[in-house]
């Protein structure tokens, strides 16, 4: 198909392709209409068409037919096809197109589930505000699932007006993001604001705690306030959720912008590739361990441990990778029957062990 058509579409600004075009035509056959979801409210969301902006309502097909499976729900970034003049007089969401990435996390009621925090991302920036101590761990944390939606991350220093010097910082950040752009900016004075726009592309998704400067960052970026921002607290740095739901919004230099509320915490599920991806030096040294199922703890040969000792890998980072390793197998158990079966296996064996310790132990007094 030529570009003719999704050049002229409206819906170009938002990421329309001739590839979306190939998916869509049985649903444009169907009599239904594209449209790019820019926000989500409780069984009604905020879609753009190539008309403009709408109100559509999320029929019941789209849950019923994934089980109810809240994954599956429409999101942020989704692309739909519409059905004019749903039950409620709104146009309707008839069905999504599949996904080309997804940001997955645990859902906050911490069940089987996961939840979608945006959809058909290109990048996803990770603001970390210099003004507050780097917390390297969350940072690793966040990585892990950006990598695992299949977007290429980026890392956004924030704030850089606020400390004197940027480089021990992104020396200290690049180190735990191998294979990252690393970034520094101060969106408050403009600095470093067009090095951020030439490493991110396509639909790109700001994430991070509250106080990041997110918001700020996305308006410097949009060129315009569009963003609601709010203050930090002086004491952690932390701040307010100005950002209450996630919203869309074009780039006037071409590409998406998406904003996100704050995450106070953010569970891992299923990221075991994202994983991989954040810690491919201590992947890299895992290779060269004795054993193919070392666990890098005491084993002989292990090139892991060899590494701490000699100062090449942090202990910090060692640790970091295998809390998120014991966090992604949980959650990984809670999805699957037998994963979850053998580590209730383990649970009881250890039990057994102990009470038959604490029985020997009886007889020895």
């Amino acid at each position: 198909m030529s570009s003719s058509f999704t050049g002229s579409s409206p819906l170009a600004a938002y990421g329309w392709d001739d590839a979306l075009e190939h998916e869509f035509a049985s649903h444009r056959a169907a009599g239904l209409i594209p449209a790019r979801v820019a926000a989500v409210d409780r069984g009604l969301c905020d879609v753009v068409t190539e008309n403009g902006p709408a109100r559509a309502s999320t029929v019941s097909t789209v849950s019923a037919g994934s089980g109810g499976d809240p994954v599956a729900a429409p999101c942020t970034g989704d692309w739909a096809a519409l059905r004019a003049g749903g039950p409620d007089g709104r146009p309707a969401v008839a069905a999504l197109l599949p996904r080309r990435t997804a940001i997955v996390r645990s859902s906050a009621s911490r069940d089987s589930h996961g939840q979608v925090l945006a959809a058909n991302v290109d990048t996803v920036a990770v603001a970390v505000s210099l003004a507050a101590p780097l917390d390297l761990g969350r940072i690793e944390r966040l990585l892990a699932l950006a990598w695992e939606s299949g977007a290429r991350p980026v890392v956004v220093l924030t704030k850089a007006d606020q400390v004197p010097g940027t480089a021990g910082e992104r020396a200290v950040v690049a180190a735990a993001a191998p294979g990252v752009d690393v970034v520094a900016c101060s969106a408050a004075t403009g600095e470093g604001v067009e090095i951020v726009r030439a490493v991110v592309s396509g639909t790109v998704v700001l994430v991070g705690p509250s106080g990041a400067g997110k918001s700020t960052l996305g308006n410097a970026l949009l060129g315009a306030e569009a963003l609601a921002t709010g203050e930090v607290r002086a004491g952690d740095g932390k701040g307010r959720h100005t950002t209450v739901r996630r919203q869309l919004l074009p780039l006037p230099g071409g590409g998406v912008l998406i904003d996100t509320p704050g995450l106070r915490g953010v569970g891992l599920f299923e990221a075991s590739q994202g994983l991989e991806r954040t810690f491919a030096d201590v992947e890299e040294l895992a290779a060269r361990c004795r054993f193919g199922d070392c666990e890098h703890r005491s084993e002989p040969g292990c090139a892991v441990l060899g590494a701490v000792e000699d100062g090449t890998l942090p202990r910090r980072r060692l640790d970091s990778y295998r809390k998120l390793l014991r966090e992604n197998a949980w959650a990984a158990s809670r999805t699957d029957r037998r994963l979850r079966a053998e580590r209730e296996d383990r649970t009881k064996a250890i039990s057994r062990w102990q009470r038959q310790l604490y029985r020997e132990r009886g007889r020895d007094r």
